[in-house]
């Protein structure tokens, strides 16, 4: 009985090549050290740059002297590869570490049920909470989500399903739209719904600005997911005896959920952290308020953005501590999202 073959793999990386990977860094590491210790070069990035630029010279310059130009290229064009990826690192590890740091100290045990209506910004630590914070930020989340969402999806599907003579027009609507700064959103709601008709702060206010906001960024990915889906299952729901919408409803969306979804979540990531418009519009409350169409209405960046400006050393912890609140809230919404995206389509 004949052995059974192994499978090559000409790609795999063997011991040798491991071991002179390490031998570059530490070569790399060494002479940046020594690089910088000679010359008036100094700081973290004096020390990266240099360490990436020997590590670049030294990996192609063997690969040069051993498989030639081509191996030289692509040794070059690895490294460049890596720099980006570490480049992009670098800046969300310190962001996530900076806020860490200064958010702990901020927490405790009332946080989350309590509010600042009997707190003041020079209170201790531990009087007070972001408990309306949170509620608001959820009721304007939820609201423009309401608002938002069917209107994006069927903008988009009127420009990939229908694509009427006003397809060109909506379109370039859309995306001049995605360029608005979110304090003209703001200032819009404000001049044209606030002062004219409701005269009051509510989270309603604050949501129709982030609706406009959302809007384009929904409407355009989503019609980039649809335009994805085979026109061959849509001629086959035709084919079938389905009418144009039903085939929509029962084909196209379903195959689709998943971008929808995806585009949900960049809208919400667009607005998240919004603080212009809700400076405007909100009233920032420092209690919570259970009626969304009447009455100021506290959130996290409004709440981030006041501890920052009253500046006191207790005022300044709180921030930080409502911003940590903020990332693991979007952070909880978006694994929401992709959990429900990732269930099968019955």
């Amino acid at each position: 009985m004949s052995a059974v073959a192994t499978p090559q793999k000409p790609w795999a990386k063997k011991p040798a090549d491991r071991i002179r990977e390490i031998s570059f860094l530490i070569g790399s590491i060494a002479f940046s050290y020594g690089f910088v210790a000679a010359t008036e070069m100094k700081g973290k990035l004096a020390y990266g740059f240099i360490f990436f630029v020997a590590y670049a010279v030294l990996s192609s310059t063997y690969s040069f002297l051993t498989r030639g130009a081509p191996a030289a290229k692509d040794a070059f064009v690895r490294t460049l590869v890596a720099l980006g990826a570490v480049l992009t690192i670098i800046p969300i590890g310190s962001i996530l570490f900076t806020v860490l740091q200064k958010g702990l100290p901020g927490l405790h045990f009332g946080l989350l049920s309590n509010d600042m209506s009997m707190a003041t910004s020079t209170d201790p630590i531990a009087t007070g909470g972001v408990l309306h914070a949170i509620t608001g930020t959820l009721t304007l989340v939820a609201l423009a989500l309401v608002m938002s969402v069917p209107l994006g999806i069927l903008t988009a599907l009127y420009l990939t399903e229908i694509k009427g003579k006003f397809a060109g027009p909506i379109r370039f609507l859309v995306q001049a739209m995605s360029g608005v700064p979110s304090i003209v959103a703001g200032l819009f709601i404000l001049s044209a719904v606030l002062y004219p008709i409701t005269k009051g702060f509510s989270a309603l206010m604050g949501a129709l600005a982030l609706t406009i906001l959302m809007i384009p960024t929904i409407a355009r990915t989503s019609e980039e997911v649809l335009l994805l889906i085979p026109n061959d299952l849509r001629e086959a729901g035709t084919a079938l005896g389905g009418t144009q919408w039903r085939t929509v409803a029962m084909i196209v969306l379903p195959a689709a959920r998943s971008g929808l979804m995806t585009a949900v979540i960049l809208g919400v990531a667009r607005i998240a952290g919004e603080t212009a418009p809700l400076l405007l519009l909100t009233g920032g409350g420092d209690k919570v308020n259970p009626n969304p169409f009447n009455g100021s209405v506290g959130s996290l960046p409004y709440y981030i953005w006041k501890a920052f400006n009253a500046g006191s050393p207790e005022a300044i912890t709180r921030a930080w501590a409502g911003l940590l609140v903020l990332m693991i809230l979007v952070l909880l919404l978006f694994t929401a999202a992709r959990a429900l995206t990732s269930r099968k389509v019955s």
